[in-house]
């Protein structure tokens, strides 16, 4: 593949899904066709990933299997509030995850950075702390959203609202890591050691 074809293709790998969703919603406000749309996508998504990439992509990957999960749930029992609770479940485990390897003294938000990052462990602790509540906030904000708005607007909150809301809070948290992050330049310049004589 060239690298045009690829980019396209990595696209449709991530967000086929998802925009299956977006699409089904808008048109027929049911939460229901639209967990059955999120599905399909996301395995025609992991499907085209696999046979020209020979990847299984993991954005895809977790929509499908939460989907068919909360989808299949929801067609079982023919309620609409199954599937519009998995946001809930979803962004209150993640604040619950956060939270709890922050009180056992890790740092689980330093985990999913990786080692790009640098950032001392006090500031990592605060980042952690504040993605935790973040997230909650979240869960209930989708409580609100799904309990008292109409199901096409649920749908345009859950997608582009909600990653619209992590992206804007990660720009606020950004002037925190930024203070903390290490000066490459300062490191590989030469110290202030007095030369020595002949």
């Amino acid at each position: 593949m060239t690298p045009k074809v690829a980019r396209w293709v990595r696209l449709f790998v991530d967000y086929a899904g998802l925009a299956a969703f977006l699409v089904t919603i808008a048109i027929t406000g049911s939460a229901i066709a639209a967990s059955w749309a999120v599905v399909a996508g996301s395995l025609a998504a992991l499907a085209v990933g696999f046979v020209l990439e020979k990847r299984l992509a993991p954005i895809p990957l977790v929509t499908a299997i939460f989907g068919v999960l909360f989808g299949g749930a929801t067609l079982i029992f023919h309620d609409e509030r199954i599937i519009k609770m998995k946001l809930t479940i979803l962004d209150a485990g993640i604040g619950m995850f956060l939270l709890t390897g922050a009180l056992r003294g890790k740092n689980p938000l330093k985990a999913l950075m990786g080692d790009a990052f640098h950032l001392p462990d006090p500031v990592v602790r605060t980042l952690t702390l504040r993605y935790a509540l973040f997230f909650f906030a979240l869960a209930a904000t989708n409580e609100v959203v799904w309990r008292t708005q109409s199901t096409r607007m649920w749908g345009f909150f859950k997608f582009p609202g909600v990653p619209l809301l992590i992206f804007l809070f990660a720009m606020t948290q950004a002037p925190l890591m930024m203070k903390h992050m290490p000066d490459d330049k300062a490191a590989d310049e030469p110290g202030d050691e007095t030369p020595a004589k002949d």
